[in-house]
């Protein structure tokens, strides 16, 4: 995410020339992939922008093929039953599609269970599927991976639960690291001997030989990939009544699991699970899984903890990524994209990111990425009904599945481009959201939006520089130099839309016109 200017001409940037139409990147807009895990069976069919795609199928059955593993060493008859069931639809469903062939993988309980190859052999002449049983260290380097897909260059540990194991594995600088699986998944501590305490020390003594294996250092961010932490999270949001209930990218602390565990233990299972939202085969593994984290993140003591809704699926999906690719910015990326498809002038983004990027001189790098997002997606909602359009444009920022975003960084887009169609935002529905930014940005939001409300009034062209805003803070005055050519479009409702953005930086504003 550097500054970057291509060499095939033209400057992009400090996020790069666009890749999604490059040829080689078109290949990967609609890929499908099959997930076999422990407890559920999915087909997920990415499509869009390839760096950052949106999930244009995503289906899931919990089979539950895991289930008694432990103690028979075989799948579960009655998950055999189902799974197979729900790939025989799959693989129909991928021919309508045209995205054939699927890539498949299953984990632990296939890999383990004595009847693991004839289960794959039966898939294949039943379905056509070819399934890829990977191994534990894979499966974690995939989940990694997939974290990637959505964090460009992070660090920390990626924790992966599924039903049978749980695989954790070290990122730094863009690079999967040291990996290791263990028998921490729910379906298998259901089997564990020993009652409560037997339960406790089994999963006290497994996370203890994990930390000395990893090398675990305390102060690292914890990443969180896997239906059970999901549910988890769901759990945490209801009983903190938080207002965003979008799952990736939701940050807990230590001593919030700890909360939650006791919130969990002493809630009514069924009532909880309706009001979080979490399915009963789910919530059923819930109370173990949160055993587990409660003692993962004692031991770990991490910095804080992030839920990511980015996993093997998608590591599957950046392993088909040429390294040019991976390194693009899967906001912008997903953003240049909508533009292209949505706005009414595309490649007018760019001009208006330049246009309104004098207003914030000390913004950093992470901002700017924000901001220019903000630009790209200023006009793609402009079909919605005019009265609507700004609560349009706050749903679409806040709820889309956007990859490298904060929840306070969804909230400052959504803003801005709330903004962007109305000058107020008192009354809005959406107010209890804005409690999670700071006055501050909630002030440079409403520039941003009112910056881009005045710039939208001045298209000449989708390649065509209209004027230019400078903005001295210390003396507190706004000036817009503008082309000739802008002349007539400075009209009654831009000079009320430069006055809006003035006041809201109280500012003294002066125009002028370029001879």
């Amino acid at each position: 995410m550097n500054e970057h200017s291509d060499a095939q001409g033209g400057d992009w940037g400090p996020f790069g020339r666009p890749l999604f139409d490059d040829p080689t990147s078109r290949a990967l807009s609609r890929v499908g992939v099959v997930d076999v895990g422990s407890n559920s069976v999915r087909l997920v069919v990415f499509d869009g922008a390839a760096r950052s795609p949106a999930y244009f199928y995503n289906e899931k059955i919990m089979c539950a093929l895991g289930e008694g593993l432990s103690e028979t060493g075989r799948l579960s008859p009655r998950g055999r039953e189902r799974a197979l069931k729900a790939l025989k639809r799959f693989a129909t469903l991928a021919v309508g599609m045209n995205i054939t062939p699927l890539t498949a993988v299953a984990t632990a309980a296939v890999r383990e269970a004595e009847d693991g190859p004839e289960f794959c052999e039966e898939v294949l002449r039943e379905t056509g599927i070819e399934i890829h049983v990977i191994s534990g260290d894979e499966e974690a380097r995939l989940s990694a991976q997939g974290v990637l897909l959505g964090w460009p260059g992070s660090y920390g540990m990626v924790c992966d639960i599924g039903g049978s194991s749980m695989e954790l594995a070290d990122i730094d600088d863009g690079k999967v690291g040291r990996r290791l699986t263990s028998a921490l998944g729910p379906l298998k501590l259901k089997e564990v001997k020993g009652g409560d305490k037997g339960l406790e020390d089994y999963i006290r003594t497994t996370i203890d030989e994990i930390h000395a294996e990893m090398k675990g250092e305390t102060g690292m961010r914890l990443f969180l990939v896997g239906g059970s932490w999901r549910a988890i999270a769901r759990c945490d949001m209801t009983r903190r009544d938080y207002p965003l209930t979008v799952l990736h990218e939701y940050r807990m602390t230590t001593e919030a699991v700890a909360e939650t565990r006791a919130y969990i233990d002493a809630e009514d299972p069924e009532d909880l699970r309706g009001r979080a939202g979490v399915s009963s085969d789910r919530m059923a593994l819930v109370p173990l899984a949160i055993r587990v984290l409660d003692r993962l993140v004692k031991v770990f003591q991490p910095k804080d903890i992030t839920i990511s809704s980015y996993g093997i699926r998608e590591g599957m999906l950046y392993e088909q990524m040429p390294p040019a690719l991976r390194d693009r910015d899967p906001l912008i990326e997903a953003c240049r994209f909508a533009e292209a498809k949505d706005a009414r002038m595309p490649g007018f983004g760019p001009i208006l990111f330049d246009f309104v990027r004098p207003l914030f001189p000390h913004a950093d790098w992470q901002r700017k990425r924000i901001i220019k997002a903000a630009c790209l997606l200023h006009d793609v909602s402009w079909r919605a009904h005019p009265d609507y359009r700004p609560q349009v444009c706050f749903d679409n920022a806040t709820r889309a599945n956007l990859g490298g975003l904060k929840h306070s960084e969804r909230i400052f887009l959504g803003l801005a481009l709330m903004h962007r169609y109305s000058n107020k935002r008192e009354g809005a529905r959406y107010k209890q959201m804005f409690t999670l930014v700071s006055d501050e940005d909630k002030r440079e939001a409403a520039v941003l939006g009112k910056a881009m409300r005045l710039g939208a009034m001045l298209w000449l062209g989708a390649e065509t520089v209209p004027g230019n805003l400078a903005w001295n803070a210390v003396d507190k005055t706004l000036t817009l130099d503008l082309d000739p050519r802008a002349r007539a479009l400075y009209g009654e409702v831009a000079e009320q839309r430069f006055k809006s953005l003035a006041s809201t930086l109280d500012a003294t504003g002066e125009v002028r016109i370029r001879d």
